[in-house]
């Protein structure tokens, strides 16, 4: 059975996107936990320039988000396109070049952004000519998915898919035109943009990296991986289809919300923020839908721990996609701006939705692409606690941190001075940075235990067939 689908699909490519993504989970979160212990303890920068906070910090970002979740996403949706179209994917060789570009990326980010070459953009720190490759890599992407969708073989195109659609071309949308620049060097550019105009384009794409790419993309994983994790078809697909449409246009008029009492015109700010809070609607309604699908079943959630991850990661989702438009509130903006407030909020949303819901479908694409139970159930379950607590721990200290940060902030004596200075605010941080650090270790702990737990699942699945098919040869 086993052997026909992989005639029939290509899951090699698959596996070696979902090795890649595990890699890049333990890598990135490594360097998270080294760069949150330096804010800690900064003798831990070495006085080593490359190894210093300011370097290392987009380094982090770009791994986590890019290498880790680009590679999560790659495997997830290349492998659902397949199943629910019922047809293999458009081209083998595009996909190995997909794979192999995006892997030149990633290594091109390890190399230049701890030597400092960066447009200092946030998530677009790549210098140009990466960025180029960027572009043509997930042109090949999105192209190889479309055209799988164009020839498939069942009539109706499945709401997982529209998702990575919407995805993939509203990334390619952004990337290019926040990308846009002058170079002046092979490791140096301006970008054509000035001023307020540049900000105003930079958050554009910076939030909406979160809403499509950690979003909309991971929404299309959670759509596919937690029916078919639960065995029932999805609670309301008319409700998936609502919160398809929602996200999709209503996404992309919130990065304004990001420079609120900035430069940018006050109107701008205000239309983000109105339109963030309505988006609590449709996240909601994906949220809800996600979990009800659970309906009549939930006692699966006992014994099925990848289930666990992809439930309580919909929990998490809710949560954030509550907690930014709230922010994103002018009167609650002005305590929580430039505050490790911001912090808690981004990684709530990245640790406890986007890495648990792709930590849940890897474990399911595991057992699916090497036909095998996973080496140990009791290390999925170790995982997911220490998962859920490291971020737990994570999100409160910087919520404690960011909180109290605005409140010596704007903190004035009877004098209408400053109560506080900048240095006291920092001193006082210091016991949360510390707890940050704890949790971005536990976390990492966890990440530890699912790659360990996924090489020994392949070593056991690999050694079975090369018993089986000894046996079958001997017979």
């Amino acid at each position: 059975m086993q052997a026909s689908l992989d005639q029939k699909y290509n899951f090699e490519i698959i596996k070696w996107f979902t090795v890649s993504a595990v890699i890049y989970l333990v890598v990135g979160t490594a360097v998270g936990v080294l760069i949150a212990s330096q804010l800690a303890w900064p003798v831990l920068n070495f006085d080593i320039a490359e190894l210093t906070f300011g370097r290392l910090r987009p380094l982090h970002t770009n791994a986590v988000i890019f290498a880790f979740g680009g590679m999560s996403l790659m495997a997830t949706s290349y492998y659902s396109v397949q199943r629910t179209c019922g047809v293999r994917i458009w081209s083998d060789k595009l996909a190995w070049f997909v794979f192999w570009g995006w892997t030149a990326i990633i290594v091109s980010a390890v190399i230049t952004l701890p030597l400092g070459i960066t447009q200092s953009k946030e998530y677009a720190e790549l210098e140009w000519p990466i960025d180029i490759a960027i572009a043509v890599v997930w042109v090949a992407y999105t192209l190889n998915f479309v055209m799988t969708l164009a020839t498939r073989k069942t009539k109706h195109i499945y709401v997982s898919n529209w998702f990575f659609l919407s995805m993939m071309v509203m990334i390619t949308l952004l990337h290019v035109v926040n990308s846009l620049a002058v170079p002046v060097d092979m490791f140096n550019s301006y970008s054509v943009f000035s001023g307020v105009q540049d900000a105003m384009i930079q958050w554009w794409w910076g939030h909406n990296a979160v809403g499509f790419y950690l979003t909309a993309g991971f929404l299309g994983i959670m759509y596919y991986f937690v029916p078919k994790q639960a065995g029932r078809p999805v609670f309301s697909y008319r409700l998936s289809v609502i919160h398809f449409w929602a996200l999709t246009f209503g996404y992309v008029w919130l990065g304004a919300h990001h420079l609120q009492y900035t430069a940018l015109p006050d109107w701008t700010g205000s239309v983000g923020a109105a339109i963030s809070l309505a988006m609590i609607i449709p996240s909601w309604g994906g949220a809800i839908n996600g979990m009800m699908t659970l309906s009549g079943a939930w006692d699966k959630l006992r014994t099925d721990y990848v289930l666990r991850f992809l439930i309580v990661s919909l929990a998490f989702y809710a949560m954030s996609t509550f907690e930014g438009p709230v922010m994103s509130a002018k009167t609650v903006n002005a305590l929580s701006h430039y505050t490790d407030w911001t912090i808690g909020h981004v990684h709530s949303g990245a640790l406890g939705w986007v890495a648990m819901v792709a930590a849940g479908a890897i474990y399911h694409l595991v057992m699916k692409l090497w036909n095998t139970k996973m080496y140990s159930e009791s290390l999925i379950n170790a995982h997911f606690w220490l998962a859920t607590i490291g971020t737990v721990v994570y999100i409160i200290a910087m919520w404690v941190s960011g909180i109290m940060q605005g409140l010596m902030w704007r903190d004035y004596d009877q004098f209408g001075t400053l109560t506080y200075t900048f240095a006291e605010s920092v001193a006082a941080m210091h016991p949360y940075y510390a707890m940050r650090a704890v949790g971005g270790l536990i976390y990492w702990t966890g990440g530890v235990l699912m790659l360990y737990n996924v090489i020994m699942t392949i070593r056991m699945a690999t050694s079975e067939k090369s018993v089986s098919s000894a046996a079958t040869a001997t017979a």
